[in-house]
């Protein structure tokens, strides 16, 4: 609990600004969910010693536990994010919800919506987040209002036999649990932050017979789910003339053959461009949706300080793809007179040509098939009767099931 109480005054004209904020950008939209970020002191649950300007920003996030490496593995979300789930969730008084992922002000945030006659339940992995939620609950005068368990949720939750009227999923999963589904209502709504081969989506689920269809989704990140539903990435490097390293992370299927890659970054550098370009402050978070789902051979991209790509940070993006003994990644470049960029790509490897220009194709189908459009997402457990998928739809394995993404009229052509 943040012991530096701050001058209440000035706490509540900073809470109440970031609500405005948060109605302005339609990210609140009901008067219960602005109620309830009026009521719960943010402050009051965050790490000691945050500043009330970092705590209540609308797009801050704030550590509650780091790992032995220093990254973070639980967090008090950002505002912005909190207030989209919660509508997202659709709660309304009386309600039951369970929130998988603790910290404590989010389930304040649902106490107060569902108010004395709902229940709130709150799991988590890790002791030190149940013990450190339970206490700021009490002291916050909300430890009667919530209840904190200490399992892992990827399992049926012992006690829980009434199942619930919505789940927020509060840390970032590459499946969904089927012990959630069991937790859930027919009719019911999950929210969740959906790992889809490396991008994240926060979606909001209807229950519908045996599978789940999307109401709503945002962008978001969100620290990885720990325990048996953890997911890890796998890195593949790349070295540079400087023994420095390019860093190509797979969360899906590895390409066959990756060795062909050693030596790469030593090669001619080519590039293609799209001829499909963006206004400044202009979202593109779907493009990289959509290049993670069609692009075969999509990674994202970490890179050393000191590489050549770190020294051209704001010319590229952390999205590529291999293609036998060369890969190429997302690139922009500047329209003349500030009229915004032109999408890209470069490549390294013998045939970077290709590379680059299979990822140029798949930036000229979202632009013309995906582009402004909002896709669809259905989640189809194993055992569901799924139909058969169109050649449109983006088709996901998952442990558990299969998660479909489409667009409206999507590109089959162009692919």
């Amino acid at each position: 609990m943040n012991t530096l109480r701050h001058n209440d005054v000035s706490a509540a004209k900073l809470r109440d600004a970031l609500v405005d904020t948060l109605l302005a950008n339609s990210m609140i939209t009901s008067p219960e969910v602005e109620r309830a970020f009026r009521t719960v002191p943010r402050h009051l649950f965050v790490a000691d010693g945050t500043p009330l300007e970092v705590t209540y920003n609308i797009d801050n996030s704030v550590a509650i536990k780091r790992g032995p490496d220093g990254v973070i593995i639980s967090s008090t979300s950002a505002a912005y994010i909190q207030a989209r789930m919660i509508e997202q969730a659709g709660l309304t008084a009386g309600m039951s919800v369970l929130e998988i992922g603790s910290g404590g002000f989010n389930a304040a945030l649902l106490a107060e919506i569902v108010g004395p006659d709902g229940r709130v339940v709150s799991v988590d992995i890790d002791p030190d987040v149940t013990d450190r939620a339970r206490e700021v609950l009490e002291q916050t005068g909300y430890g009667n209002r919530v209840d904190v368990v200490l399992a892992d949720a990827e399992n049926p939750l012992p006690g829980l036999h009434e199942p619930f009227d919505a789940i927020l999923v509060t840390v970032g999963a590459w499946d969904l649990a089927p012990a959630w589904l069991t937790h859930l209502v027919e009719g019911g709504t999950i929210v969740v932050p959906l790992r889809m081969n490396g991008v994240t989506r926060v979606i909001g689920f209807r229950r519908e017979d045996d599978h789940l269809v999307s109401t709503s989704s945002e962008v978001a990140g969100f620290v990885s789910m720990q325990g048996d539903g953890a997911r890890d990435e796998r890195v593949f490097l790349l070295p540079d003339r400087n023994g420095y390293h390019v860093k190509l992370r797979f969360e899906g299927d590895v390409p066959a053959g990756l060795d062909q890659l050693d030596g790469v970054l030593a090669t001619e550098r080519t590039e293609a461009w799209s001829g499909v370009t963006i206004k400044h402050g202009v979202s593109f978070a779907d493009l990289h949706l959509w290049l993670a789902v069609f692009l075969p051979g999509f990674c994202k991209l970490a890179v050393d300080e000191g590489t050549d790509l770190a020294a051209e940070r704001k010319g590229w993006f952390p999205f590529g793809a291999v293609h036998g003994d060369s890969f190429a990644y997302l690139a922009v470049r500047p329209l003349p007179e500030g009229g915004g960029s032109e999408f890209g790509a470069r490549a390294y490897g013998a045939h970077g040509d290709d590379a680059a220009t299979a990822l140029v194709e798949q930036i000229q189908a979202w632009d013309r098939h995906g582009r402004d459009r909002e896709p669809t997402f259905t989640y189809w457990p194993t055992g569901s009767d799924r139909p058969e998928f169109g050649k449109d739809t983006a088709v996901l394995v998952k442990t558990h099931g299969v998660a479909t993404i489409s667009w409206p009229r999507a590109a089959s052509a162009a692919r």
